[in-house]
């Protein structure tokens, strides 16, 4: 093992190919497959130092035992999920709060929530515990306290980096992309993650950086280009 490879830590091997600790091989492969695509060489966005990081963390995370949580044994019986009564809430909640409309025993209540639950956490209303449950949203992705977005950017940016509002489905994101970070598309945005909240520390945003398409003239640049050559006639 090379010397670059010895100091890739743990954390730092996830959070490059997007996975959890307890992520299990057959998620592993995945993410590296498409880690490893984004920064081959090959590509026009490629990065060869980013792929032997990549390779890297996929052989490091391989020998690494998955993360195993154990508990005590229940003194009682647990709930069976049946029993369970689960609050379904999307990405945009969880990130910056808001409302939800219930139905309790033929009322309608409306409850307010607070910015930065996460999955599993517990809200009560009226006497009834509810579970957190974040609903799956494409191009967005909650990892414990990190927040993952694809944004689309300017394909100029991906070439040279600099300062872009990135498009994505929780809306426009700021952010500087250096020229290595665009090489890799990938760029972490520390504290901008879900917020903290009670034993919960502020997560990150990783930003998966893809060319938007271009788009084509505007018809007032049109028309006023056709304006400035029907003058100079």
């Amino acid at each position: 093992m090379t010397a670059r490879q010895s100091a890739l830590t743990l954390s730092a091997a996830r959070a490059l190919l997007g996975v959890a600790a307890d992520a299990d091989e057959r998620e592993l492969r995945k993410a590296y497959r498409e880690a490893a695509k984004r920064a081959h060489p090959d590509r026009p966005t490629g990065d060869a130092a980013l792929f032997r990081d990549v390779l890297a963390a996929y052989r490091l995370l391989q020998d690494t035992p998955v993360v195993q949580h154990h508990f005590p044994p229940a003194v009682t019986q647990p709930a069976s999920i049946a029993d369970r009564v689960f609050l379904e809430i999307d990405i945009a909640t969880a990130l910056s709060g808001g409302a939800e409309d219930l139905a309790i025993d033929g009322r309608r209540l409306r409850l307010k929530l607070p910015a930065g639950l996460r999955e599993g956490d517990k809200v009560r209303v009226e006497g009834v515990c509810f579970e957190v449950r974040l609903r799956a949203q494409d191009g967005a992705l909650v990892r414990g306290d990190d927040l993952w977005l694809t944004g689309k950017v300017d394909p100029r940016v991906l070439a040279e980096g600099g300062r872009v509002d990135a498009d994505t489905p929780l809306g426009p994101r700021p952010a500087w992309i250096s020229t290595k970070a665009a090489a890799r598309g990938l760029v972490r945005l520390p504290g901008q993650g879900l917020p903290a909240r009670a034993s919960h520390k502020a997560g990150d945003l990783f930003l998966r950086l893809e060319a938007a398409e271009s788009r084509g003239e505007s018809p007032a640049r049109s028309l006023l280009k056709r304006f400035a050559a029907a003058w100079a006639a």
